[in-house]
């Protein structure tokens, strides 16, 4: 079992962040839970590791999106032991624009497949939530 951490290169030094200079672009890694000693430095399946957050995890799947989520944030769904991702397509559910955005992953066991729930407010409170199925590689609006 191994911990995911986004994290610059040179963490255990002290750096000064307002150095023009020092550009570090951070890094993924698998740390030891036990030691907490670093275990294997990863390649971000996208090549950038700039702007992104890990929203759920689940038996070594990774649920990635932008830091600051909009409605038409694209998700990547990765699993770092075998180096592959895939990128659910865009939800066709939505034509509004949203003020406020969340985003959660995980294991469905009753059904057998992975979800990411998606849900949005705008500035007036109308509310939409929509659940994407790796399985079926689709979104699907949740109706109130």
């Amino acid at each position: 079992v191994y911990l995911l951490c986004l994290h610059h290169p040179n963490f255990e030094c002290q750096r000064d962040d307002d150095d023009p200079y020092v550009k570090e672009e951070p890094q993924w890694s698998l740390f030891s839970n036990e030691t907490f000693e670093q275990c294997f430095k990863l390649n971000h399946p996208l090549e950038n590791t700039e702007h992104y957050r890990i929203y759920g995890s689940s038996n070594g799947l990774v649920c990635i999106s932008d830091e600051i989520l909009n409605f038409d944030s694209p998700i990547h769904i990765w699993n770092p032991s075998i180096s592959k991702f895939r990128t659910p397509p865009m939800s066709t559910n939505i034509n509004l624009k949203f003020a406020y955005v969340a985003l959660q992953f995980g294991f469905h066991p009753g059904v057998n497949d992975y979800k990411a729930v998606r849900m949005m407010r705008t500035n007036k409170d109308a509310l939409a939530v929509e659940v994407y199925s790796l399985g079926t590689d689709s979104w699907k609006m949740i109706e109130a």
